[in-house]
């Protein structure tokens, strides 16, 4: 029997493109470098850009090869927290698979550029759907199941034939890494791990072009990744439906620079804002009601940094409810000062309600309690973004224009437009000259 890297590589080769999956890979990619750029404008990018300029020729970041540019795309792209998600692997596809395209394809017609994005996020979210909740605990999805997406696309864009995608698949694997433990400091470390994993699969792929081999066997040998990093992972998942949509179709567009665990809570919160006006000093308590991967990552209930900030229920709630706004200042050390106090007020509670459906759907339920004994409570199944709950076109645009906006570059409405018209064949634009 063929190895499942072999019959991953026919699965998504075998896929058919229409012009709906172009649209919907377009627009991925178009929050993709928009998060790139913005990225730039943050103390993670500025130390980021100046090791990439003390590296470049001439400190010229467009004389660095395409696997530095990888890299540091993709670590740009997962600084602001708030690129795309794919829930059923719980992958961010976007910040690994984007830094090919934007390294291997800029200058080139977009149509082809679309395609291996397509093929990329599918490979990645499809061995990230098969490692299981336990991996997850651990591991970083994005990071460990990342090197196969960013491989995937580099094959297409390099026009590698089967067995070389086979070769890359392997190699690509054998360098999978990334921890959750710089959570417990507010390291800087994730913003690695998405450049590490987008580079790794291209390099990956340019080697297999030059005949350097890779294990077939990567994913299920007794070796290899399933084995090293999963406790009974549904390896069936990899393979699965094969006629199912391409799975951009199936990823999140996050409206808020978060953790997406943090994201159900955030919509019911500044749901709430609205009803209950200034009545937040009136509340006794807080009950979010949640599923468990949520908690394991994001109970931070006095959250010292902007990232832990980023990653904490309690804040996220908070702020939301007391501001009724939740944007890239939410998270400073002011913002941790205004909602400090009604912080303190939450709890966190796994439910089965929304357990059993995770991590297909990611839900949650706050209930306030006042002190004259009144309640108010709140749910949602899916959160703002999603694809049952997607942002709509000018949510999307607005979106965009913002973080060009942030980012400080010159000309955004420029580069808003090149990313909007890659359906329509546009080259691809180059992101590296706006850094």
């Amino acid at each position: 029997m063929s190895s499942l890297t072999r019959q991953l590589t026919r699965l998504i080769a075998d896929k058919p493109v229409d012009k709906h999956d172009l649209k919907a890979a377009q627009l991925l990619l178009m929050d993709a470098g928009a998060n790139i750029i913005a990225g730039q404008n943050s103390i993670p990018g500025r130390k980021l850009l100046k090791w990439a300029r003390g590296i470049a020729p001439q400190g010229d970041l467009n004389q660095l090869d395409p696997a530095r540019k990888a890299f540091l795309l993709g670590a740009l792209c997962h600084i602001l927290e708030v690129d795309d998600l794919h829930r059923a692997s719980v992958v961010h596809p976007g910040c690994i698979v984007a830094p090919v395209i934007f390294s291997l394809a800029a200058g080139q017609p977009g149509r082809n550029a679309l395609t291996a994005f397509l093929k990329g996020v599918e490979a990645t979210t499809r061995v990230g759907m098969a490692v299981g909740p336990q991996h997850y605990q651990i591991w970083h999805n994005t990071a460990t199941c990342g090197p196969y997406g960013s491989a995937i696309a580099a094959a297409h864009l390099l026009d590698l034939d089967e067995d070389q995608s086979v070769h890359a698949l392997g190699n690509a694997g054998s360098q999978s890494a990334g921890f959750w433990q710089f959570l417990d400091s507010g390291a800087e470390t994730k913003h690695l791990h998405a450049g590490r994993g987008a580079e790794s699969g291209l390099v990956a792929a340019q080697l297999a072009k030059e005949g350097f081999t890779g294990a077939p066997d990567i994913l299920e040998g007794p070796r290899g990744f399933f084995a090293a990093t999963c406790t009974n992972p549904p390896t069936e998942n990899l393979l699965a439906r094969p006629q199912d949509p391409w799975q951009v179709h199936k990823t999140s567009i996050k409206p808020w620079p978060s953790c997406r665990h943090t994201h159900p809570a955030i919509e019911i919160a500044l749901a709430l804002h609205h009803e209950i006006t200034d009545e937040w000093s009136n509340i006794d308590t807080v009950v979010l009601e949640t599923y468990q991967a949520a908690l394991n990552l994001c109970d931070r209930p006095q959250p010292e940094s902007v990232y832990g900030a980023k990653f904490s229920l309690q804040h996220c709630i908070a702020i939301a409810l007391k501001t009724g706004q939740v944007d890239l200042a939410s998270f400073d050390k002011k913002a941790r000062t205004v909602s400090g106090e009604l912080a303190g007020k939450v709890s966190l509670i796994a439910s089965d309600e929304f357990e059993k459906p995770y991590p297909e759907n990611w839900g949650s339920a706050i209930t306030l309690k006042f002190s004259d004994g009144r309640t108010l409570a709140k749910s949602v199944s899916n959160a703002k973004g999603d694809p049952e709950a997607p942002l709509s076109q000018l949510e999307l645009t607005e979106k965009t224009a913002s973080l060009l906006a942030y980012s400080g570059i010159c000309e955004p409405e420029k580069i808003l437009e090149q990313l909007q018209q890659l359906t329509n064949d546009e080259t691809v634009p180059d992101i590296v000259s706006l850094l």
